[in-house]
């Protein structure tokens, strides 16, 4: 099993006595799981059934779950409403009486807004728990298709960033090599910094000392090993069957901690500069991560 993404979409329908529905779920990402639910009048185990199948599936992201519902023509319950059609026939009785219209037909009277009634209402309950089950199943579907997506959109993810990973784990063997050039470095720059102040005599066991004291706050030996380490493991959580999104985010909390120590310990252009690409792709790792579920 691969990791998954937070983003994707999925759809499903279908038709029971009268009835066709089309259910929609979608996701973004989100730092917990979020689920906003939209069903038709009537049918409010819905929203309980999409919130469990949500937990069922996913644990991170905003997911909108929609279902849009209609009953065929001919198949709804009709009701004259005659509060209504009383509601009209008395405005314009002063009308009639004046002459000034002629008296209404009742192929007019019908059609007149709020007078025909069609009622969408499912009254018999085994007929309402039918069709919530039917919508139900097609809710499943729907969230179904959308965790496909996710794991699909979780595959491509995998990719990046283990190539990113790759890269972080070249700059740290780079850094390494880079980092046991420092003490000689240092003692030949103090050297230096000696014989400006006292002469070209200076003490070479003075140099040496000051010189070591200087290589040992420069040393990096420990940032680099645990920058090792967590590439280590992101490469496992990236193997991991569970969602893993926080754990690397805050794993990428510890890459950009140690990457910057090491910039601020670096005594050579060429650390600081390794120090720098490595922030940098760091950087980029933790964009993808805020991706993964």
């Amino acid at each position: 099993m691969t990791i998954s993404g937070m983003t994707g979409f999925g759809r499903s329908e279908g038709a029971l006595a009268g009835w066709s529905w089309a259910v929609e779920a979608r996701s973004v990402n989100g730092r917990n799981l979020e689920v906003r639910f939209r069903g038709p009048p009537g049918f409010d185990a819905l929203e309980r059934a999409a919130r469990e199948q949500a937990q069922a599936r996913f644990q991170r992201g905003q997911l909108t779950v929609g279902v849009q519902a209609k009953r065929s023509e001919g198949s709804a319950a009709v009701r004259l409403n005659l509060e209504q059609l009383d509601r009209y026939l008395a405005a314009g009785a002063p009308y009639l009486k004046s002459g000034q219209a002629g008296p209404p037909s009742l192929d007019g009277l019908l059609a007149l807004k709020g007078v025909i009634e069609t009622e969408d209402a499912v009254e018999d309950p085994e007929a309402r728990a039918e069709l919530e089950t039917a919508m139900t199943a097609s809710l499943a579907a729907a969230m179904d298709s959308l965790a496909k997506a996710r794991r699909e959109e979780g595959t491509a993810l995998l990719a990046i960033l283990a190539g990113f990973l790759d890269r972080i784990a070249e700059l740290v063997a780079q850094a390494e090599t880079q980092a046991g050039e420092q003490p000689a470095a240092i003692k030949e720059r103090f050297a230096r910094r000696m014989a400006e102040l006292i002469g070209e005599h200076a003490p070479e066991e003075r140099i040496v000392q000051e010189a070591a004291a200087m290589a040992t706050k420069a040393d990096v030996r420990e940032e680099l090993d645990r920058l090792a380490g967590h590439v280590s493991g992101a490469r496992e959580l990236l193997k991991g069957q569970a969602a893993v999104g926080r754990r690397l985010d805050f794993l990428t909390q510890e890459f950009m901690r140690e990457a910057n120590t090491l910039c601020s310990k670096s005594a050579s252009a060429a650390l600081t500069s390794t120090g720098l690409d490595l922030k940098a792709v760091i950087d980029q790792f933790r964009e993808q991560v805020q991706n993964v579920e």
